[in-house]
């Protein structure tokens, strides 16, 4: 996904449809900035700050943004027109087509998570409802153990990590005010194998006690995690218009996000990639792993896609 030169000011993302066009949009027209994923029964509150709904816009598009034929391009987040985007049109750019997103009702008189009446950020809406749905095509991945209405044990979720790691982050999610967990797993034809989970806790104060969702995650199968280089790519061309934390981290629109890569040589013949992120008083992780390596479009995309869900 690489971006226009560090410093030089990004590329303006050609017209597309679905939730990109509304970036762009948005980006060009602020008094009327469209929401990418719409809060079904409630409208989302107005930016306290127009000036960083900008910058945040401006991030948004170019993480978005991927090379073909030598140019940038921003791809569709969830269904593109393949020939509404220049260089595109015969040849696949690897991103995927999801189901039209929608964010859950909220119950009554409940504040949107970005509302200047809830300040730490609380997700009042069912927490499956949050949760990314999987890309026309893929196939069920059984090995997230998620019940019929998307809930996952502690125990099972631990099972993403080493076993020597799950008991001391077992001990963490008890003691630090985990509510509960809800996850979705799905293969695609490439061999591409994607986790979710989301992970409510009491308050934003306890997303940012966990520390299993950072670069020294001891997942199963992973040598070593460093920052995704396709990815922070992107957001050094966008210094001067995002907040930036730490290295690897971007905030934008009330989500803090970081993006990790396994590290080479990768134990045995697969890669995982992982993104993890906070909003309020949710956690977000997004796991790929495939053979050889995991493309960043469909990846980055899945960040996106999950991280508009949660915002």
């Amino acid at each position: 996904m690489p971006a226009s030169e560090a410093g030089a000011a990004p590329a303006p993302a050609p017209e597309a449809t679905g939730a990109s066009a509304e970036v762009v949009k948005a980006a060009e027209a602020p008094e009327a900035a469209p929401a990418a994923v719409t809060e079904a029964g409630s409208p989302p509150a107005p930016p306290k700050d127009r000036r960083g709904l900008f910058a945040a816009l401006r991030w948004t598009a170019a993480v978005a943004v991927f090379a073909a034929v030598g140019t940038g391009v921003a791809y569709g987040i969830t269904v593109p027109e393949r020939t509404d985007i220049p260089g595109l049109s015969t040849e696949g750019d690897g991103r995927w087509t999801f189901p039209e997103l929608s964010q859950p009702a909220l119950p009554a008189g409940a504040p949107v998570p970005q509302g200047p009446d809830n300040r730490d950020g609380t997700h009042y809406a069912k927490l499956n409802g949050l949760l990314l749905p999987a890309p026309v095509g893929a196939k069920v991945d059984d090995t997230v153990k998620a019940d019929k209405d998307g809930a996952v044990s502690v125990d099972a979720f631990l099972e993403e990590y080493t076993s020597e790691a799950r008991e001391k982050l077992k001990q963490s999610l008890e003691w630090d005010g985990l509510r509960q967990i809800t996850g979705r797993g799905w293969t695609t034809a490439d061999g591409t194998r994607t986790h979710v989970y989301l992970l409510r806790f009491h308050s934003s104060g306890f997303v940012d006690a966990f520390k299993g969702c950072d670069s020294n995650a001891q997942l199963n199968g992973v040598s070593a995690l460093d920052l995704d280089d396709v990815w922070s790519k992107a957001k050094n061309s966008q210094m001067n218009s995002t907040t930036l934390d730490f290295p690897g981290a971007a905030n934008f629109d009330g989500t803090e996000l970081s993006v990790y890569q396994e590290v080479k040589p990768v134990l045995g013949d697969e890669q995982t990639k992982v993104g993890c992120l906070r909003t309020g008083d949710v956690l977000g992780m997004v796991i790929q792993t495939r053979k050889g390596e995991v493309a960043p479009v469909p990846f980055h995309q899945s960040v996106i896609l999950q991280s508009q869900l949660l915002g």
